[in-house]
């Protein structure tokens, strides 16, 4: 089977527009620093600091602004804040825990939002006719990497014709199978 991108996609937040408004300033706009593989989707210039429990972190904004603020940290780093992240789709925050979100123009506390996202390729329709998978199909992926080839089950299918072909993993997950940015992956069944 034909092989595809796998990127590490490391702590960050999103953020609503009335959030950003809290933590930067009434009609703050975002500024890009680097466009991501999926489309419309960018790295931002500005960072907030993540304060849980036990303690804080520095994290990247990725833009745009969604509806629903979220923080995406690998279960290392909620242990470093001191605070459970569930594992969860992206978007899915409801019943999830908060921390504390602090900008340079003020700071709030996040109700929920806290989640180690779950392992998930983005496809086109036309991609997952290809792979032989439909959104929502949970299946097993394996990166041949030096020393440390590994096969990851439990990863979600997501299609949409807005999405570019590639698999998101965490950090904590990236060092378990030795990947150093990115790599090529392959679905076995």
């Amino acid at each position: 089977m034909e092989k595809f991108l796998v990127e590490v996609s490391a702590r960050h937040i999103h953020l609503t527009d009335e959030h950003l408004a809290v933590l930067f300033g009434e009609g703050y706009k975002l500024t890009p620093k680097k466009d991501l593989s999926q489309p419309g989707q960018y790295a931002c210039e500005e960072k907030v600091t993540v304060k849980g429990p036990r303690g804080e972190l520095k994290m990247s904004i990725l833009g745009p602004t969604r509806s629903a603020s979220q923080v995406e940290v690998s279960l290392t780093d909620a242990r470093t804040l001191g605070v459970e992240a569930l594992i969860r789709e992206s978007g899915d925050v409801k019943g999830t825990n908060g921390v504390t979100l602090i900008g340079p123009n003020g700071q709030m506390e996040l109700e929920e939002g806290v989640i180690a996202a779950k392992r998930h390729i983005h496809m086109t329709p036309s991609d997952a006719e290809k792979y032989g998978v439909k959104n929502g199909d949970i299946v097993s992926v394996r990166l041949d990497t030096k020393d440390r080839s590994t096969v990851f089950g439990d990863t979600v299918v997501r299609v949409s014709e807005k999405y570019a072909l590639a698999m998101h993993i965490d950090t904590d997950e990236a060092n378990a199978a030795n990947v150093k940015g990115s790599c090529m992956g392959e679905i076995v069944k």
